[in-house]
This record gives C-alpha cells, sequence and structure tokens, in this order.
C-alpha cells in the first residue's frame, strides 16, 4: 500500500464518516472515530461523553497556541484551559497511532498533526447545502432547529476549533492532499477515489 494514513476531514452532513468508515472496510485498515474518542477518555481521565462534547469546543484563538509557546514540557503543565488539555492528548495519542499500524482517522486535526508524515493521504469531504440537509434529516430526524443552522453552528464550532489548535483555515485546499464534493460525486465515488489513491 502507498498510503499507509488517511485522514479524512469533513463538513457535517457530507457523509465524511461514513465515507472514511467504508475506506478502512475496504484496506483493511483500523479507523479511528469513536475509538479514538475511547483513548483520549481513557489516557485523559475524562468521560467519552465529555470528550465528545468539548472535542470541538474552542473559544479562545490564541490561548493553545500561547501556551505552547511557553512550555515545551509534552505535559499538562502551562495549559490551563481543559480543551487545551484535551487537545494535547488528543495529539499524542494521534502521533502514535501510525506506529500502531495503518489507519484512517476522522477529524480531530489530524491533517494538522500528521501533516509531515511521508505516507498519510490527507482528504477534505465537502457538500452543497441541499445534500447536506437532506442527509442529517434522513440520518437524524427532524428537530427544532432547521437543519441549515444546525449544519452552520456545528461547521463554525470546528473552523474555530481548527484555528485554535492549528493556527490554519479549517476546509481551505492546502491544507488537504485532495477536497471532494460527495454532493456531486456521490458518497460511492468518493470511497473509490480515496481507495485508489491509497493504494499507489
Amino acid at each position: 500500500m502507498g498510503k499507509r494514513i488517511i485522514t479524512i476531514s469533513r463538513e457535517f452532513g457530507s457523509g465524511g464518516r461514513t465515507i472514511a468508515n467504508e475506506v478502512a472496510n475496504r484496506l483493511g485498515y483500523a479507523f479511528y472515530d469513536k475509538a479514538l474518542v475511547e483513548r483520549i477518555a481513557r489516557e485523559s481521565g475524562y468521560s467519552t461523553d465529555f470528550v465528545e462534547r468539548r472535542g470541538e469546543d474552542a473559544t479562545s484563538t490564541s490561548s493553545f497556541l500561547f501556551n505552547l509557546a511557553r512550555s515545551a514540557s509534552g505535559g499538562f503543565e502551562g495549559y490551563s484551559d481543559i480543551s487545551d488539555k484535551l487537545y494535547v492528548t488528543q495529539h499524542n495519542i494521534i502521533k502514535r497511532l501510525p506506529e500502531e499500524g495503518p489507519c484512517v482517522i476522522v477529524g480531530r486535526c489530524s491533517d494538522y498533526i500528521l501533516k509531515d508524515a511521508p505516507d498519510a493521504l490527507h482528504v477534505f469531504i465537502y457538500a452543497d447545502m441541499q445534500f447536506k440537509t437532506d442527509r442529517i434529516v434522513k440520518l437524524y430526524g427532524e428537530r427544532d432547529d432547521a437543519p441549515e443552522k444546525r449544519l452552520e453552528e456545528k461547521d463554525k464550532k470546528r473552523k474555530v476549533y481548527y484555528k485554535n489548535f492549528t493556527g490554519r483555515i479549517w476546509g481551505m485546499s492546502a491544507n488537504y492532499d485532495i477536497s471532494l464534493n460527495s454532493g456531486k460525486l456521490g458518497i460511492e465515488s468518493c470511497i473509490d477515489i480515496i481507495v485508489e489513491l491509497a493504494k499507489r
């Protein structure tokens, strides 16, 4: 296999998690989404529910990078915010995952954390609003909030979180090897493309 590590970042509702899971199945790679949350929870001492809730919760655009500049310990010293502490744990785990074998990792700044890995393929999945709204209503049902509002709020949190911990702009094509429009290409075609690229 040409690419042993595949990171898949995605807009909410674009089908990125579904794509990542099937890519891992086809390639026989380990799949890290919920499993990654569980590992972060074990190593941080927080519950999985708490890690999931705080996983995209970052209100400051400078706290982590500021603390990182002040502390080179690699531990929690110098990190006063819970989100910062969780990110340090998350960062360290993701850095170790490739040593355990080929894997597909969903989100959590994995594209940035493993940006220097020579055998990595970094993917971003996006789609138009209609495709995403139809998909989340089908998957999660109707709610009080309009689906468009849910999509915008979810992705806004991801943008802030990503900017806070990487200093980069979430979704910018330069951060990834390939960006795929799942709404136009279809879920299956996206899977086929990623699997083919991984084999090169």
